[in-house]
């Protein structure tokens, strides 16, 4: 009697054991938060009507109706003015996978044109955040005719403060015609977004 119970107990654990085993895990939710820069009363550039709050909230707004598979956070999704001190802190209680900051330049010479991309040295994800925007660099170069100004380093707020990586992403140079007429053509906003949903959608 006590072998019988010593064999169904046995096999309750293998069965037991491979339910479990059978059960699918669940692949990580990839976090993502996209900044869009200025906001309400803080306009960033601006030439005659047009103005750098407005074309980021645009691609913004595309890239969070785009993507399907990865969970993505807005510091604003409208015209709404936030503090970096705001927009950091709203980042760390997240603690994503990645932050992207979007912007666009500007420049006294009106011929300087291209799209470009920043981190900070100044934190200790540096080397990650770098690898990033290369990556970044190199998804953007396929997908749009914009001289391609590569990656940077400046000491920017959202770069240091933010306890993850963190890329800056200057979209275009508002004050250069060429590049103008890029960043407020909806499809190429459209590219744009379709550019950054491709990069976060494959990052693993």
């Amino acid at each position: 009697m006590k072998n019988l119970k010593k064999v169904l107990l046995v096999a309750i654990i293998i069965v037991s054991f491979s339910f479990i085993s059978s059960k699918p895990l669940e692949p990580k939710k990839i976090n993502i938060v996209i900044d869009a820069s200025h906001g309400g009363n803080d306009f960033g550039v601006i030439s005659n009507s047009i103005s750098e709050k407005q074309i980021v909230e645009q691609v913004t707004n595309k890239i969070k109706s785009l993507n399907s598979n990865v969970v993505i956070h807005l510091t604003r999704s409208d015209d709404q003015f936030l503090s970096l001190e705001e927009r950091a802190d709203f980042i760390n209680r997240i603690k994503p996978d990645l932050v992207l900051s979007l912007h666009v330049n500007a420049s006294l010479n009106n011929k300087t044109s291209g799209l470009e991309f920043y981190v900070a040295k100044e934190t200790e994800f540096f080397e990650k955040s770098n690898e990033i925007a290369e990556k970044l660099n190199d998804k953007f170069s396929e997908n749009t005719n914009l001289k391609m100004l590569g990656v940077k380093t400046g000491p920017f707020y959202i770069l240091k403060k933010s306890d993850v990586p963190a890329v800056i992403i200057e979209l275009g140079y508002l004050t250069n015609e060429n590049d103008k007429k890029y960043l407020i053509d909806d499809k190429e906003q459209n590219r744009m977004a379709k550019s950054i949903s491709e990069f976060i959608s494959e990052m693993k």
